[in-house]
C-alpha cells in the first residue's frame, strides 16, 4: 500500500508502524515507506490504513488515539462484520471497512509490489455509517490505486467471501497436509507438476492471518466447508460405484463456472 500510495503522489509523506523490528527496517531500507511512527505519532496523520490481520485490527482500533474530525482510518481486513461491529462509536464516522480482492501467497515487507492493486476489486462495506468526507476520500485513493469499487454490507461480504476466498485456502492447506501426513511425501511430491503446484501454491500464506480469519467467520466458513464436503462425498461415491457417466456429467457442470467467470 506504501509503494501504491507513494505513486498517486495524493500525500506529501507516507509513514508506517509495525509489531516487528525487523519488519520496521525493512520497509525503511526497501522504501515502502518515508518514515515509522509510533502509536501516538500516527493521530497526526490524515489517514490510517490498518493492514494487519483482522484480530489485530480489532484491537488496534481500541488503542488508537483520539482523532480529528477529518482523519480517515481503512481497514484491509478479509472479514468484515465482526471488524465493523468493534469499530469505536468515536470513531466510527473516521472509518473505512474495505477488503481488497487481491494478494498472493507471499508476505511481509519483502513481498511488496506497487502493482498489486491494478485492475482487483475492493469491497466497500457499511459505508453508510462512514462520514461523507471519509467516504469519497476512501474512493478516490482505491481508483487513484486502480482498483474497481464494489459497495455491500458487512454480512454480504462474509458469506461470499467464504466460498471464494477464505475456503479456497482452507482447502489448500488440506491438500498440503494430505501430502505431508503420507509415509514419504518427498517421493510423490517429486512429481508435483501445474495442477498441484497451482492448488497448493496459497498453503503457503501467513497462517496467523488466516487463523484470525477462520476464527471471525467461523460460521460462514463451517457452512462452505460442509457444502463443499458434500461434493467430495459425492465424487467419491461416484467413483467407487464406477458411475462414469455421472462422474462426467459432475465434471461437466463445474466446466461451465468459467463461462461465469
Amino acid at each position: 500500500m506504501g509503494l501504491a500510495l507513494k505513486e498517486t503522489k495524493m500525500f506529501k509523506t507516507v509513514v508506517g508502524m509495525d509489531a516487528s523490528p525487523i519488519h520496521t527496517q525493512q520497509a525503511l531500507f526497501l522504501g515502502l515507506v518515508d518514515e515509522c511512527v509510533t502509536m501516538e505519532e500516527m493521530r497526526e496523520c490524515d489517514v490510517i490504513f490498518l493492514a494487519i490481520p483482522v484480530d489485530s485490527i480489532i484491537e488496534t482500533l481500541q488503542k488508537l488515539p483520539p482523532l480529528a474530525p477529518h482523519v480517515t482510518v481503512i481497514d484491509l481486513g478479509s472479514t468484515k462484520r465482526k471488524i465493523v461491529e468493534s469499530v469505536p462509536s468515536s470513531i466510527r464516522r473516521n472509518f473505512v471497512p474495505a477488503h481488497p480482492m487481491c494478494g498472493t501467497e507471499n508476505f511481509g515487507p519483502k513481498a511488496a509490489f506497487k502493482e498489486l492493486y491494478q485492475n482487483r476489486i475492493v469491497v466497500l462495506t457499511d459505508i453508510e455509517g462512514s462520514g461523507e468526507f471519509q467516504r469519497a476520500l476512501a474512493k478516490e485513493i482505491f481508483i487513484r490505486i486502480g482498483m474497481n469499487i464494489v459497495k455491500m454490507d458487512s454480512a454480504s461480504h462474509d458469506r461470499h467471501a467464504a466460498f471464494i476466498s477464505h475456503l479456497p485456502h482452507i482447502i489448500s492447506y488440506a491438500l498440503a497436509n494430505t501430502v505431508l501426513s503420507q509415509e514419504d511425501p518427498q517421493s510423490i511430491l517429486a512429481l508435483a507438476a501445474g495442477g498441484f503446484r497451482d492448488m497448493s501454491r496459497i498453503a503457503q500464506s501467513s497462517a496467523r492471518m488466516w487463523t484470525d480469519v477462520s476464527k471471525q467467520n467461523k460460521e460462514e466458513l463451517l457452512q462452505t466447508i460442509d457444502f463443499f464436503g458434500k461434493e467430495m462425498i459425492l465424487a467419491e461415491q461416484l467413483i467407487k460405484e464406477e458411475r462414469w457417466e455421472e462422474l462426467y456429467e459432475w465434471m461437466e457442470k463445474a466446466n461451465t463456472l468459467h463461462h461465469i467467470l
